[in-house]
């Protein structure tokens, strides 16, 4: 029965048991109808989104890959010439670094995405970067220790004048009249021409010996000490550090000696060596008689 508002007069309709289920039957089957519609609605939504996600994915990973594929480039640059500095800092190296390179790379899911099958492996990346952090500081370490070395050699002939007295283990001496060792060189020189250092050190001994006059000897470190005798001033004090190339003295004729001269020896860990295997070419301005 239908019962309008106003002054109409109402309407009724009869259904019989078997139109009440038939319209059960149509409600429910376009309410299943209308469901349907709907999951078929969100399913096509979800298909589109997932296909645009994908695209987008796609992309981001296409562009990481390049990135990632530069950073290995890089790492495997600087693993070559990491190898080189190690080689030239006096340190083992590793002619396994391919390996290393290769090994950073390995199958994954991102090949699903269809940026190819292999891919860099961002730990082993990380993990190489730290090594090679390592090797930098240790090349750092050892190249400061050689400089360091290289500073201390005594590489360049101490004055300049005649070589009158080569290093011997047995020499006759002029003033003695008898052989005995000679365990440094003499270079003939004017009096009062200056005595250089040889390389840095610090000065540990000024004094007068005998035999020997005046004497300054000078320690290098790693060992290596070097002694000047015969000199006429010495121009450095006790304690003090030099670095190659400054005066520490002058030729003098102190001591047992013919004349004007420069007794030079070096000692290593306690032993007289030959000076002359340590001066570099170029670096001796003495001239043999």
């Amino acid at each position: 029965m239908l019962v309008p508002h106003g002054a109409d007069e109402h309407r009724s309709w009869h259904l019989s048991e078997r139109g009440v289920r038939w319209l059960k039957y149509a409600g429910g089957t376009l309410g299943l109808v209308a469901v349907v519609g709907i999951i078929i609605g969100i399913n096509d939504i979800a298909k589109r989104l997932r296909g645009q996600d994908d695209a987008s994915l796609r992309a981001a990973v296409t562009g990481l890959r390049s990135q990632i594929d530069s950073l290995s480039g890089s790492l495997e640059e600087m693993d070559r010439r990491d190898q080189e500095i190690r080689l030239l800092a006096g340190l083992p190296t590793d002619d396994a670094y391919v390996a290393r390179h290769d090994s950073m790379r390995h199958t994954g899911p991102l090949a699903a995405f269809g940026v190819g099958a292999e891919v860099p492996d961002i730990g082993g990346m990380i993990a190489r970067a730290k090594m090679l952090s390592s090797s930098f500081a240790e090349v750092n370490d050892s190249l400061a220790k050689n400089v360091q070395r290289f500073q201390a050699m005594p590489s360049i002939m101490p004055t300049a004048g005649w070589l009158s007295s080569n290093f011997s283990r047995s020499r006759f001496h002029p003033i003695l009249h008898y052989a005995r060792p000679h365990e440094g060189i003499d270079v003939s020189a004017p009096m009062g021409a200056p005595i250089v250092a040889p390389a840095g050190g610090t000065v540990t001994r000024v004094t007068k010996e005998t035999g020997y006059g005046l004497v300054l000897e000078i320690d290098h470190g790693y060992g290596l000490v070097t002694k000047y005798a015969h000199c006429s001033r010495i121009t450095v004090r006790l304690g003090q550090h030099v670095k190659r190339g400054d005066v520490i003295a002058n030729v003098g004729n102190s001591g047992l000696s013919t004349g004007p001269h420069l007794h030079y020896e070096i000692h290593v860990n306690g032993k007289v060596v030959d000076p002359l295997t340590y001066v570099l070419p170029g670096g001796g301005n003495a001239i043999p008689d």
